[in-house]
């Protein structure tokens, strides 16, 4: 028994011995397993999900932070400053970091918005919503500005309130100095400092810039850890658009159509003035006008169904947007039509009996009683329609149209400013007999301001339609403080539309016009004075009944000086005049007669010719390569200085670049530390407007290759002038006569 008992548990302690190793054999496997699961987990986070993860881990520790670039300026032609950008503070809510920030604090969404509400002024409704936002499609979204536009004190009040998640920052603000001077040609930007109308829009992309930004390193609570920068790319400020406009005579026209809008009492008033011989705008008011510096408080007393409307009417730039039948001031180019073809001269009468007959309907003369027999000049002194009805008669109906056409009627004048209108001119096809002569005093057709004054030009300057620009050029300033000029506006122009001769004829009748009857400089009591100019009263049209309204009129001028060789041309037009006066002459006589005033001291005095003596300007010739003795003598030919940066006898690099347009007397850096500037880089010319032997002189100079195609002036070239460009870039030109 005692044996059997033995062996027995001899076979028992066996077995169990059997099952530890079992068992400890499982576990070892099980932990094996364990650990490779663990090291193909590692191993796949390491290797294929490495990037993700550090990409997310980055996203906790760095901040990405936009660094806006400065709006550029906007100055008018002498550089006085007259749209900028400051600095205010803008404040943000990251809304995922204030959750946590309200957990870890243990108080409510309601208090955070109470504290905001209190230390910003805002409504706490109002910043509630700004806690609280839903995306336009319903989602709730992660960020929202609380306020813009602040200034330090307020950012930093807000700042104090250490609410994590509640980020400040600066942010530039468009200013413009002068509040409402020129607003409706410089415009106004939005929120995103973006160009909403004016030259803020049609030269938005020069003027934005491009923004930069940082990426740095920051604790727990988001704030900016000291010298963690880990990548930062700078700002590119915008460019410098400096205007045609003369502060000055803008100013002059400013004052002249606030007295005219508030004498007359009239519903608006627009004053443009220009140089006619380079189709310059000098100046261009509307009235009544905004504060582009805070347009959203103006609006309102503009007319319009809704805000909208109201904003559009005040944002509206009426000189250039606003077509209507232009009166009498168009009998100066019925006139010219009719000289130019011959079918009128100085010795010729016509009769006025006080109207013309066309079937049932009589066409009236202003003078209802009639003028008699008048001279070629008399009609026009005298403003007679009956007479400028038989002018039409003798040019007919595709003569008088194609002067029409030729005068830029009908068709954009390619200002470069937006919004313009073409007006409506009828095709010979449509012209009936009475419209014939409806269209020849200057009713039926409509235009609008810009384009009256183009074609006036034509007759100030001799004969030639030039293209109204308001741009003189775009400008940025290199890293040794050189202008670089990167654009200039040459406007198209239309040569002899109208013969020298014929103008000359005109001018003389448009200075015995203005001074009615009197002597020479009876108009300014100024024998001196030699000016010319045509008045003209326009029945507006009736909307509602059809027809011409019984009771509003355009009164307006046109006007040139001095006569013998013009430097000016003003066009004033004043909308429904309600103070008792609606012709043309007594409305905007007195009006003319104030701005050519000041306009006369201003232009005779040594300012004005300092202002207006061109400067030079050069392209900056290919210099690496070259001994600096070499470079040295080659600038010093162009009238442009060199500054040397080191001891080297070879030019390596320089700034400007090459082809870089500055003005004589700038400064050309060679040899520069570094290598922020580009040995192999230049800057494409502008050629447009020159001729074939300038443009290969300039393309030479620069080492660039190229062909033409045409014959005369480069009217076209196939890179953009302003790019910069490789070494060995082939350009082509395109010539016309």
């Amino acid at each position: 028994m005692e044996r059997r008992f033995k062996s027995a548990k001899g076979k028992v302690d066996s077995k169990g011995k059997n099952n530890s190793r079992e068992r400890a054999l499982y576990v070892t496997i099980s932990v094996c397993l364990v650990f490779l699961l663990l090291i193909s987990k590692l191993t796949y986070i390491m290797i294929y999900k490495s990037k993700e993860y550090k990409h997310m881990a980055q996203g906790q520790w760095n901040s990405q932070v936009t660094v806006e670039a400065d709006r550029g300026d906007i100055t008018d032609r002498n550089g006085s400053i007259l749209a900028t950008s400051i600095d205010v503070y803008r404040v943000d809510l990251d809304l995922e970091a204030i959750d946590i920030y309200i957990q870890d604090e243990e108080i409510t969404k309601d208090e955070v918005a109470q504290k905001l509400s209190e230390a910003s002024g805002l409504a706490l409704e109002e910043v509630k919503e700004k806690l609280n936002p839903i995306s336009e499609d319903g989602v709730k979204v992660t960020t929202s500005n609380l306020i813009k536009g602040i200034n330090k004190e307020l950012a930093d009040k807000i700042r104090a309130l250490n609410i994590y998640g509640v980020v400040t920052s600066i942010s530039p603000k468009r200013y413009y100095p002068n509040d409402n001077f020129l607003s409706h040609v410089l415009g106004s930007v939005n929120d995103d400092n973006k160009g909403l109308n004016g030259i803020e829009l049609q030269y938005d992309y020069e003027l934005k810039g491009l923004d930069g930004y940082k990426i740095a390193e920051v604790d727990g609570s988001l704030d900016e850890l000291p010298f963690q920068t880990v990548k930062y790319t700078s700002p590119v400020d915008g460019k410098t658009v400096t205007l045609t406009i003369d502060e000055n005579i803008q100013l002059i026209a400013e004052k002249a159509a606030e007295k005219g809008y508030e004498d007359n009492k009239a519903k608006e008033v627009t004053i443009i003035v220009m140089n006619p011989n380079n189709g310059e705008i000098l100046a261009m008011v509307n009235k009544p006008d905004f504060n582009p510096n805070t347009p959203y408080e103006d609006y309102e007393n503009f007319q319009g169904d809704n805000d909208f409307d109201k904003l559009q009417s005040m944002f509206r730039n009426g000189a250039i947007s606003d077509s209507f039948e232009p009166g009498s001031t168009f009998k100066n180019f019925t006139l010219a039509a009719a000289l130019e073809e011959g079918v009128v001269s100085e010795s010729d009468t016509f009769y006025c009996d006080g109207g013309v007959k066309f079937g049932s309907i009589t066409i009236k003369c202003w003078n209802t009683a009639g003028h008699g027999t008048q001279t070629l000049a008399e009609i026009l002194q005298n403003s007679c329609n009956v007479g400028f009805m038989e002018v039409g008669a003798r040019l007919g109906n595709q003569k008088l149209k194609e002067y029409i056409d030729k005068l830029g009627f009908g068709q954009l004048t390619g200002v470069d400013l937006p919004g313009e209108s073409e007006g409506i001119v009828k095709s010979v096809s449509d012209m009936s007999e009475m419209d014939l002569a409806t269209i020849a005093f200057g009713q039926t057709n409509t235009a609008n301001s810009l384009q009256l004054l183009q074609a006036f030009n034509a007759i100030a300057n001799g004969g030639d339609l030039i293209q109204p620009h308001i741009m003189k050029e775009i400008s940025y300033e290199a890293s040794n403080g050189t202008k670089v000029i990167d654009k200039v506006l040459t406007p198209t122009v239309k040569e002899g539309v109208i013969s020298e001769g014929t103008t000359a004829i005109i001018r003389d009748y448009l200075e015995r016009t203005i001074n009615a009857g009197g002597g020479i400089g009876a108009f300014m009591g100024d024998k001196n004075r030699r000016v010319g100019g045509k008045t003209g009263t326009a029945q507006t049209v009736d909307t509602v009944n059809g027809g011409y309204s019984s009771d509003k009129y355009i009164a307006s001028v046109l006007s040139l000086y001095p006569v013998d060789n013009p430097q000016v041309t003003v066009y004033i037009k004043v909308v429904e005049p309600s103070a008792g006066q609606y012709y043309g002459g007594p409305v905007t006589s007195p009006i003319l007669k104030s701005l050519l005033t000041e306009l006369f001291t201003y232009m005779d005095s040594q300012v004005y010719k300092e202002k207006y003596l061109e400067k030079t300007k050069v392209v900056v010739p290919e210099l690496r390569g070259k001994s600096i003795k070499d470079a040295k003598k080659i600038l010093e030919e162009l009238n442009l200085n060199i500054m040397v940066d080191n001891t080297a006898s070879k030019v390596t690099n320089m700034e400007p670049y090459p082809g870089s347009l500055v003005e004589a007397g700038a400064n050309i850096s060679v040899n520069l530390p570094g290598d922020k500037i580009d040995s192999n880089k230049l800057i494409m010319p502008d050629l447009k407007g020159k001729t074939l032997e300038e443009a290969t002189n300039i393309l030479n100079s620069l080492n660039i290759s190229f062909r033409s195609n045409g014959v005369g002036i480069v009217d076209g070239q196939d890179v953009i002038a302003g790019k910069l460009i490789e070494k060995g870039t082939k350009v082509t030109l395109s010539l016309k006569e």
